[in-house]
């Protein structure tokens, strides 16, 4: 029977929350500091405000290619953004936000005051469909600490919140049970559970595996879970969480550090006295250092690349019902069943990605930690044993 209470115990949540406000604040400050989409856009914005939008209520870039709005669209999904679209556009729900300048001081509020971006808010206005918050006046160059929940970081937060429900209840479930056979969701999570601990912690790590089981089961199913939510279209998933490079950066950077305050001598002295000749020193040592930090960079590139090329796939799949469609209308509609089919199967795959992708970070993650924590001594011990047995 898996043991919920030593895994994800106090101490351990509260380890998981910290890890969750980083994801979520590093979340913040990407999308904080990201680059406008083009130049002087607050200035352009501000001098065409009045026509932002039609007499009836159209966006002024309602004549833009189909080409260019699909790449919007397909952008600002797998972006950040300070709004959150719930249901596409029909339901958009507002989420805080937290500004910091020096002249103006702390300030907080709803991301509906800005009307969608249409109108500016106590001096700030949103532009790049809603990713950026700037000065209205474009010539003040102040800083702003943009702490915002944007639609990234809510995600991480609910996902985290979905978490703790989840084995709150499962372990609920076992005290009521106790000493019983697990059935329907406490058995599907028990299974993953076990296989996760046998299969591939316990078996990467080594002896030492329930020093390291926290964390990584918890990295498993944060993951695991984020993706799942990625996937449901409307709220409350829809967001591209782990194809945000800040959170699969986050993640590896937690690996890194625990390699680091964990490895033993042996390791060090694999990377900067390995047993070659001192001669080779000069070539070896630089090749060793580079993949001590090439490791956990693989890490984060390949959940970053996996995930956000899903959602890219499966958007530009849908779109071309409307590429096609924008010539000839029923040029829109002969491609539509097969676009759709497609969209679905990719839907349904994306489905397994989630799982593999938690499931090749955390057997990668465990591997790396396993090799620095290697006891090589003992092991060499126990081939002498057997070498003098035969």
């Amino acid at each position: 029977m898996p043991d919920f209470i030593s895994t994800f115990g106090v101490r351990n949540g509260m380890k998981f929350l910290i890890l969750t406000g980083i994801c979520a604040f590093f979340s913040s400050q990407l999308l904080a500091n990201a680059p406008e989409t083009h130049s002087n856009s607050a200035e352009k914005h501000v001098s065409h405000a009045s026509e932002a939008v039609t007499a009836h209520g159209e966006h002024a870039t309602a004549d833009e290619p189909i080409g260019k709005k699909v790449s919007k669209m397909i952008l600002g999904h797998i972006g950040d953004n300070h709004d959150w679209d719930a249901f596409g556009h029909i339901v958009v729900l507002p989420l805080p936000i937290i500004l910091y300048t020096e002249s103006q001081g702390l300030q907080v509020f709803m991301s509906s005051n800005f009307h969608h971006g249409h109108e500016p808010h106590n001096g700030f206005m949103m532009i790049n469909d809603g990713a950026k918050i700037v000065w209205q006046d474009p010539s003040k160059t102040e800083k702003i600490w943009d702490f915002s929940i944007t639609k990234i970081a809510a995600t991480i937060i609910l996902g985290s919140i979905f978490m703790i429900f989840i084995f709150i209840g499962v372990a609920k479930a076992y005290a009521k049970r106790k000493g019983q056979a697990p059935k329907g969701f406490q058995n599907l999570i028990e299974t993953m559970f076990v296989f996760m601990r046998d299969g591939v912690i316990k078996s990467s790590v080594g002896p030492r595996y329930k020093e390291f089981m926290p964390l990584l089961m918890t990295i498993f199913w944060f993951i695991f879970i984020v993706n799942l939510m990625g996937n449901i279209p409307f709220f409350p998933g829809g967001a591209n969480a782990t194809g945000n490079i800040a959170i699969p950066l986050v993640l590896a950077a937690v690996i890194l550090y625990y390699i680091t305050i964990k490895a033993n001598k042996h390791y060090w002295k694999h990377i900067f006295m390995p047993d070659v000749p001192v001669a080779l020193y000069i070539l070896l040592i630089p090749i060793e250092i580079l993949g001590f930090f090439l490791r956990p960079f693989v890490l984060m590139l390949r959940l970053f690349a996996n995930i956000t090329a899903g959602h890219i796939i499966i958007l530009g799949f849908f779109s071309l019902i409307f590429i096609f469609g924008s010539s000839k209308a029923w040029v829109g509609y002969s491609v539509g069943v097969p676009s759709v089919a497609f969209t679905v199967f990719m839907g349904m795959l994306e489905l397994l990605v989630a799982f593999l992708q938690a499931f090749v970070f955390t057997l990668l993650s465990s591997l790396y930690i396993g090799m620095a924590i290697e006891d090589h001594g003992h092991h060499d011990h126990d081939h002498a044993h057997a070498t003098e047995k035969h």
